[in-house]
């Protein structure tokens, strides 16, 4: 259904001089926020056409705001769809938060946990599926507090994933700011999720405003920690295609590339030790 593998980087438009006219090899696939490339024009529309022709694309949304007690906002989703056709592009993820209440808050709030918010928000996914005609696919979030929570992060989220026909974009380091932040044990989270339901991974780096909280601001290293989670998370799920995400701090272009070879290097063991392992048991 999707055609993402290995791993791959976020396409920003400071990155557009050093990563063009051939696009790095390093890099399996490309991620680019779709509201930021509609519409299109220009120098711009013909760079993002000299980089879509040469690799796959997958989109990672920023305005959908599927938790919102706001009315969908149905003429931004068939934009969505108009751009995924009109680039060939398979696969659109989102956050599963909201951003929206009587007017954009450009911020990514969190749901509540409960059973209620789990019906409202599969009745939106449903509507956006119908309209984007295929899976919306979201993301696991990192937050900062849970109103009138009666549901585990875990239950919560699995209840959207299997009511919905929704898949997982699973963030890592998300999974590792929230355990730090609420307490939980990141490994046995990362073991509840759905081994079916996971398209494709995000790693990033956060900062430490405290021993006890961590704030995801996808500027800076990933960190050993998270590194190591991710190893976790292949060995549980399977090799899934990863994306480092860096949205500021930008460092050097090749220091990003060393990341994505890490990520790379990292399925590559996982992949030869699960192998070994198989061929050892028969």
């Amino acid at each position: 259904m999707f055609n993402l593998e290995g791993a791959g980087l976020g396409f920003r438009r400071e990155l557009l001089a050093d990563i063009l006219p051939i696009l790095p090899s390093e890099v399996d696939f490309w991620e680019v926020a779709p509201e930021n490339w509609i519409p299109l024009g220009g120098a711009y529309q013909r760079k993002f056409q000299q980089a879509i022709s040469q690799a796959p694309f997958t989109t990672h949304g920023l305005s959908l705001s599927i938790g919102s007690t706001d009315k969908l906002d149905v003429g931004f989703v068939k934009s969505i769809k108009q751009f995924l056709d009109a680039n060939n592009i398979d696969l659109y993820s989102e956050h599963l938060s909201y951003c929206s209440g009587q007017g954009h808050m450009y911020d990514l709030m969190p749901i509540p946990f409960t059973s209620e918010a789990v019906y409202h928000i599969v009745e939106r996914i449903k509507q956006v599926q119908d309209i984007i005609e295929r899976p919306l696919v979201l993301e696991n979030v990192s937050y900062y507090m849970a109103p009138n929570q009666t549901l585990l992060e875990i239950e919560f989220l699995n209840a959207v994933l299997a009511e919905s026909g929704a898949f997982m974009l699973l963030d890592v380091n998300n999974v590792y700011v929230n355990s730090v932040n609420h307490g939980y044990d990141a490994y046995d989270f990362i073991d509840k999720l759905p081994s079916n339901k996971i398209v494709y991974g995000h790693i990033a780096g956060h900062f430490d405003e405290a021993p006890d909280l961590k704030v995801d601001t996808h500027g800076a290293d990933v960190i050993e920690p998270v590194w190591a989670l991710l190893d976790h998370a292949y060995r549980t799920h399977g090799v899934f295609p990863t994306l480092l995400e860096r949205d500021f701090n930008l460092p050097p272009l090749g220091h990003l590339l060393d990341e994505v070879r890490r990520i790379k290097a990292i399925q590559t063991l996982v992949k030869n030790e699960t192998s070994f392992a198989g061929k050892a048991q028969a």
